[in-house]
């Protein structure tokens, strides 16, 4: 691991850069205090990367956990059982590792993954808009769709120009102008400007901002609008400013109940992520997922103990991981330590961040997750696609996130259902001497959910005609398709219907040996199967 320090510990300074603004922006994001962001931060890099498999990728809080988070926390009404969570969910992903559920990302369809992907984006920027203008006045019901005492997300977004903090939305609107053209032009244009992040450059232009307008009255930033890390006397007085789990109601409904959403989302994320990143490493290297189920559940369960969000698996630090050219993830664990140095020696300096540019940072990343590309490409693919995607979506923003990856995957389910109906077989009907030959191809998997399809052109053929039926391909064969074929062949007999079998064993004319040959073809080899 020690082997490329001159890569490795660079690139885990350009990964410092890129974590500190997302721990702090994610954190208030997720409602939760600034410090359980950098908390998740440093145990992502040391805990999760010392057990972690992956060389490359990167752990810490998520954005795609916030939306959950805030939701979690508000349900519990306290940050401590929302602790006990986190600790309990680190203990269902050790047990996902244990039953080796590291493939169950592959079980979700890719439009369920990219809807609730894009229900999250959405559902960041919205959050993020009050403190983006630094609004003051946020009624209840603001972060809701549901109606509460008259208000509701968009009613209360109508209302954010009654009560603006001027200095703010300057700091929010020049932190996404830097961002946008560091990333879209300064990026292109040398090596330099990819390693060093827009985004941090935006935090400490709009801190810059900040001090320069705390002498105006008109512009003055209240500490309401800024980042509050504790910021104690001694370092021995740090541990006073930690949050501990409230494990009183840990194996309660509502408890249960989150621990297993986060659990769920925070390994689906990390697989995610984890496929991305090898699929980026120049070395083609591939992570254990089992492995990684393992480092994240005991991250996530360190992390709770202590006071910090959730932790995933991240594609945004990992590939800025990569692009800075680390070999191994001791650049991981390094940033980790940079963190909670950072988090030890300069708290005043990161009291000094205004919300709004970190609320600029994550309307960015929302806007990354819910692209209008991403819309239209979904809506090209067909309706079997964009259903799944735009309903998860949906159920996401207007209910809540499991809610929405659930019925994602019941409409995955059911247009697998559908296709599988419509796929059931092929069939040609051709003139031979002024008679018809109708030719039935089966597919390769044919279940009971095909019965109807089948039986319908089967028994609608005319007397006097013949059928050629090929099961070549098929390697299932349902024994209710054999009852409704033995059926036919009674009705055939009786509209002088004669039947051609084709299979791999051979071809059969006989009506009387047709179903035994069938049994012996398929049924016996699906039980073998």
């Amino acid at each position: 691991m020690f082997k490329y320090l001159k890569n490795d510990i660079p690139a885990s300074i350009v990964v410092f850069f890129v974590a500190l603004p997302l721990c702090l922006g994610i954190a208030l994001a997720s409602d939760a205090p600034p410090l359980s962001g950098l908390i998740a931060g440093i145990i992502g890099g040391i805990v999760v990367g010392f057990f972690s498999g992956s060389r490359l990728g990167v752990s810490g809080p998520a954005a795609g956990l916030a939306a959950i988070v805030a939701a979690a926390i508000g349900t519990l009404g306290s940050f401590e059982l929302f602790l006990s969570a986190v600790v309990l969910a680190g203990a269902i992903q050790i047990f996902f590792g244990v039953i080796r559920m590291g493939i169950i990302g592959y079980f979700f369809p890719n439009s369920v993954i990219k809807g609730m992907l894009s229900g999250i984006g959405i559902i960041i920027i919205l959050k993020q808009i009050p403190h983006f203008f630094g609004y003051d006045s946020e009624p209840e019901g603001a972060d809701s769709f549901i109606e509460k005492s008259g208000e509701t997300t968009l009613s209360a977004l109508a209302h954010i120009t009654d009560n603006i903090t001027l200095g703010s939305m300057i700091i929010g609107i020049v932190g996404i102008v830097i961002i946008l053209f560091w990333d879209n032009i300064l990026s292109k244009k040398h090596a330099f400007f990819k390693i060093l992040q827009g985004s941090l450059v935006a935090v400490v232009v709009g801190t810059i901002l900040q001090v320069v307008f705390s002498s105006n009255e008109a512009l003055k930033i209240e500490s309401l609008h800024l980042v509050q890390v504790p910021a104690p006397e001694k370092l021995s007085n740090f541990i006073d400013y930690l949050s501990f789990p409230d494990f009183s109601q840990i194996f309660s409904k509502d408890v249960v109940l989150i621990a297993f959403t986060l659990a769920l989302v925070a390994s689906l994320e990390t697989l995610l992520s984890v496929e991305a990143t090898d699929k980026l490493d120049p070395e083609k290297n591939v992570t254990p997922t089992n492995r990684e189920l393992f480092a994240q559940g005991f991250g996530n369960i360190a992390s709770g103990l202590i006071g910090g969000l959730p932790i995933t698996q991240v594609i945004v630090r990992s590939s800025a991981n990569i692009q800075s050219n680390a070999k191994s993830k001791l650049s991981a664990i390094i940033h980790g330590f940079l963190l909670l140095i950072s988090v030890l020696t300069i708290p005043m300096l990161l009291n000094h961040i205004p919300k709004s540019v970190l609320a600029a940072i994550l309307i960015l990343v929302g806007y990354k997750l819910a692209k209008p590309s991403l819309f239209k490409k979904m809506f090209s693919l067909g309706w079997t696609q964009f259903v799944p995607f735009i309903v998860t979506i949906l159920v996401i923003v207007f209910k809540d996130l499991l809610w929405g990856i659930s019925i994602g995957l019941v409409i995955g389910i059911i247009v697998i259902l559908v296709k599988s109906y419509q796929n059931s077989m092929f069939m040609k009907i051709s003139e031979i001497d002024a008679g018809k030959t109708t030719k039935l191809v089966l597919a390769e998997e044919v279940t009971f959910l095909n019965k109807a399809t089948i039986q319908k052109e089967l028994f609608n053929l005319h007397e006097n005609s013949s059928l050629e039926l090929d099961i070549r391909k098929t390697r299932y064969l349902d024994y209710d398709v054999v009852e409704i074929i033995e059926d036919f062949l009674i009705q055939a007999r009786n509209k002088n219907i004669h039947v051609h079998l084709l299979s791999e064993r051979g071809n059969v004319d006989n009506p009387e040996s047709f179903i035994e040959f069938l049994k012996l073809d398929k049924i016996k080899t699906n039980e073998t199967n």
